[in-house]
């Protein structure tokens, strides 16, 4: 399945119907007088998050959604049809914008969340609704109003709560395959992921927090350098960053930094967010290297949240993951009780009572 994160497409509200020009002429009616009904409302396009979409793949072969018209209005006083309303899924953590204006119109995280985006236009008024003392037999109606035109661009952020971020060939994949059934691709050569892959990694309390792993980064990478440009976005509703560093490379230190400086050149608060550092294939070098590395690294980073694992042997995951939850939990965004409304007096203070009898 092609992972794509971007569309634009056209969307169209259904025009609403004309009303209509008739009159009742039926037996032993002598004066039946205008009937003629609105004409029906056109259908809206309406967009609706669904957690079965992870792509916006459909989008890449569907460039025009228009919702159904509304029918023209009958006799006999008869409103037309109302247009049916055009429901389009999308992915939850879709980004809808004004393609003109470049404008936000919504953001739907939730499932079954939805939103409007081309109404559609309203029904003209058949001559019945023209009749009045003045003018007993109205040959007047209006047509329908058109329904909203726009096109809006599409863009999809995943809804993780880690972040796997990391240089290519740091061993991200490795370590979200062995953390959760996601079955990434897995090889020697840099760049083997091309497209995020996402796992379900259960908690000790038996549900589950959904990691990310970001194709890999390099330097230029908010410039466009690599593939980092392209899915830097998908880390951006994250709320823990765990940087994977390969510690048998020459440097590890410097790749830290480089990473690190992408993080603050894409802005969107990115190097501000929570972060692990796991130095990865811990069972390849010696443990007196492995200390002098951690001690070097902590000492450059600031960061005192560093472990030794190994992604293919699951060595040190039962250290990292606990701190990971804990760092869930505190960060956890707070549910909002509002505050409920004083009782209402039903009795003016000035009718109140003195004294019950």
């Amino acid at each position: 399945m092609q992972f794509i994160d971007q569309a634009e497409v056209d969307v169209h509200g259904g025009d609403g119907g004309d009303g209509l020009v008739a009159f009742r002429r039926e037996k032993y009616v002598p004066a039946g007088g205008p009937s003629g009904g609105k004409g029906g409302n056109g259908g809206s396009v309406i967009l609706k998050a669904v957690a079965n979409l992870q792509t916006l793949l459909d989008f890449r072969y569907a460039h025009r959604f228009q919702a159904e018209h509304g029918q023209r209005g009958g006799p006999k006083n008869m409103t037309g049809a109302t247009g049916q309303d055009l429901i389009v899924e999308v992915p939850c953590g879709t980004m809808i914008y004004d393609a003109e204006t470049d404008q936000l119109l919504g953001d739907l995280v939730a499932e079954d969340q939805t939103l409007c985006v081309a109404a559609g236009g309203r029904g003209g008024l058949g001559n019945a609704s023209f009749l009045s003392n003045r003018n007993r037999a109205p040959e007047t109606s209006l047509p329908g109003i058109p329904g909203e035109v726009g096109r809006i661009r599409l863009e999809l952020k995943l809804l993780a709560e880690v972040g796997i971020i990391g240089l290519p060939n740091a061993g991200k994949s490795t370590l979200i395959s062995a953390l959760s059934a996601a079955k990434p691709k897995v090889a020697d050569y840099p760049f083997t992921t091309l497209v995020p892959n996402l796992g379900v990694v259960q908690k000790p309390s038996g549900d589950g927090a959904v990691f990310a792993d970001i194709p890999g980064l390099i330097e230029g990478a908010h410039q466009g350098a690599g593939l980092g440009h392209d899915f830097l976005r998908h880390i951006e509703r994250t709320r823990v960053l765990l940087h994977v560093i390969d510690i048998t490379t020459l440097n590890p230190i410097e790749h830290y930094h480089t990473i690190q400086q992408e993080l603050v050149a894409y802005g969107h608060g990115l190097a501000d967010r929570p972060q692990l550092l796991a130095l990865n294939k811990v069972d390849a070098v010696p443990e007196d290297e492995l200390e002098v590395i951690t001690e070097e690294l902590m000492a450059s980073s600031g960061c005192d949240l560093i472990f030794g694992i190994s992604a293919v042997s699951r060595q040190g995951l039962d250290e990292l993951l606990p701190v990971i939850w804990d760092i869930l939990e505190e960060t956890r965004p707070k549910e909002v009780v509002p505050e409920p409304e004083p009782f209402p007096n039903l009795v003016p203070a000035d009718m109140a009572p003195t004294q019950w009898t």
